[in-house]
């Protein structure tokens, strides 16, 4: 049995984007980029609601050839093209898929529950959400949800979109830090209890 993972990225006050939806208010350093590497490693499917398909589209796949990124970052971009991507979408279609086209199946928001059960029973690594904020959060609400990652940046942003649902039940089961970031990463376990 897989495990659905969530990996986001949160303001000491509880927000995942800024006002407007800025996201790039948020304190994504080195350790962001190394924890999401080490989420894909883990993974064999990658989950996502059709904003975040879309904007991965548009800024991943080039990344992978260009000498001036980072290792890390070259690597992510590798993995994103090559792995399984499940898109939860009403509105997107194959011809917006573009270059992963290959590798990409479109589900409506319908079918995502049972869609999500499936890929959890069957054989692999992670199924793994990145952004995806309001499928997530139905996710969560549904008990689909096994694992939670928040990476908590020092910086407080007064409004925005908030990282969790009202009445989100989770238990910590790590907090780390790593060298050189102010960042902490929390590992909740979201499975419902019962």
């Amino acid at each position: 049995m897989r495990k659905l993972v969530v990996a986001a990225i949160t303001s000491l006050d509880g927000y995942c984007e800024g006002p407007g939806g800025d996201v790039m208010v948020l304190p994504m350093d080195h350790t962001f980029d190394e924890h999401n590497a080490e989420r894909l490693r883990s993974a064999s499917t990658l989950l996502l609601g059709r904003n975040t398909f879309q904007g991965f589209l548009r800024f991943w796949p080039p990344v992978a050839a260009d000498p001036a990124e980072r290792p890390v970052e070259r690597e992510i971009s590798r993995r994103n093209s090559a792995i399984e991507k499940v898109v939860v979408s009403d509105g997107l279609t194959p011809a917006g898929t573009g270059v992963w086209a290959g590798t990409t199946r479109i589900v409506s928001r319908a079918q995502a529950h049972a869609e999500v059960a499936a890929l959890k029973e069957g054989d692999g690594g992670d199924v793994l959400v990145f952004g995806s904020r309001t499928m997530w959060h139905d996710l969560l609400r549904a008990g689909l949800v096994d694992e939670l990652y928040l990476m908590v940046g020092p910086v407080v942003l007064g409004g925005g979109s908030p990282t969790l649902p009202v009445g989100a039940a989770l238990r910590l089961l790590e907090a780390r830090t790593r060298r050189d970031s102010d960042n902490v990463l929390l590992r909740y376990d979201a499975r419902p209890t019962a």
